[in-house]
């Protein structure tokens, strides 16, 4: 870790958190050094999903320092059934949106399913695109061991890799589901090292998805990057949630591991059908919403 990292990292007794990721004071985009100083200071800090940029723009207002243009909007923004139908376009698009309704916020962006499995060329030039198009500062892949030759080089062509292990959404074929990861001595090994080689391969960070929360704390533990638990328990390192699964816009039964923080489809529904009735009540538009 260079000098520069560690003293952004240090923090007198008293200071007030102007580097802080989550409250910091600062106006320019976080970058990859903000979030390795946070895991030195022993700082947690939230994600959220965003794909537009207005909702974007909102989540950088409240200050979140990491939003993620996920392939989860296969799911909750363009109603596929999984995560494995999104395009490379749909990310370009997205991302590019979220980066231009956003000042402060790390934007990271995911390679969906068939952008990078092919080997680290195809990796390598998928990941520019969305850099140099959408303008992310990060990318996003699925797989410890198994991708660690993807993450590899684009970190040396430049480009901040977070990697993605335990539940790999993009694998739902292959799981059958969307089974709890890592149960198991064999499996919890196996997982470790995934974790382990993302690092080695030089991810500046790793997400662990539907792993035991006594297994992520171990791998917390033996990791020098950040974890982010989504559920993963409370060890991590930071936790990020699906955006329309904390807001409860999500409709139906969401997983175990969200906690829903507000019912935006009850107050999008009911503002819905106040403006309806108003127009067909006649009350809407009233004389102050005409013009003469």
């Amino acid at each position: 870790m260079t000098h520069a990292v560690t003293s952004a990292g240090s923090s007198p007794a008293g200071e007030k958190p102007g580097k802080a990721l989550y409250g910091g004071t600062s106006s320019r985009r976080i970058t990859v050094r903000d979030i390795a100083a946070a895991k030195e200071r022993g700082e947690k800090w939230p994600m959220l999903t965003a794909y537009d940029a207005m909702t974007a723009s909102v989540f950088d207002e409240s200050g979140i320092p990491v939003l993620l243009v996920g392939d989860s909007m296969g799911n909750c923004h363009l109603g596929y059934e999984s995560t494995v139908p999104v395009t490379m376009d749909e990310i370009t698009l997205l991302a590019a949106a979220v980066v231009r309704g956003t000042k402060r916020a790390l934007i990271v962006a995911d390679l969906p399913f068939g952008a990078y499995q092919e080997g680290p060329v195809q990796a390598l030039r998928n990941a520019t695109r969305v850099v140099k198009e959408a303008g992310v500062g990060a990318i996003k892949l699925e797989g410890g061991e198994r991708s660690a030759q993807q993450i590899e080089l684009l970190v040396q062509a430049g480009i901040p890799v977070m990697a993605h292990v335990g539940l790999t959404p993009q694998s739902v074929n292959a799981f059958g589901g969307y089974p709890v990861q890592g149960r198991g001595e064999e499996a919890a090994q196996q997982l470790l090292r995934d974790a382990k080689a993302a690092q080695d391969a030089g991810a500046f960070a790793v997400v662990l998805e539907l792993v035991p929360a006594e297994l992520a704390a171990e791998v917390t533990r033996s990791l020098h990057i950040p974890t982010v638990g989504i559920g993963a328990g409370s060890e991590c390192d930071a936790q990020v949630l699906v955006w329309t699964d904390m807001a409860g816009l999500t409709g139906g039964r969401v997983p175990r591991f969200v906690k829903q923080y507000a019912n935006l489809r009850e107050v999008l529904g009911g503002a819905a059908k106040e403006f309806a009735e108003d127009v067909v009540g006649g009350a809407y538009p009233a004389a102050e919403h005409a013009f003469h």
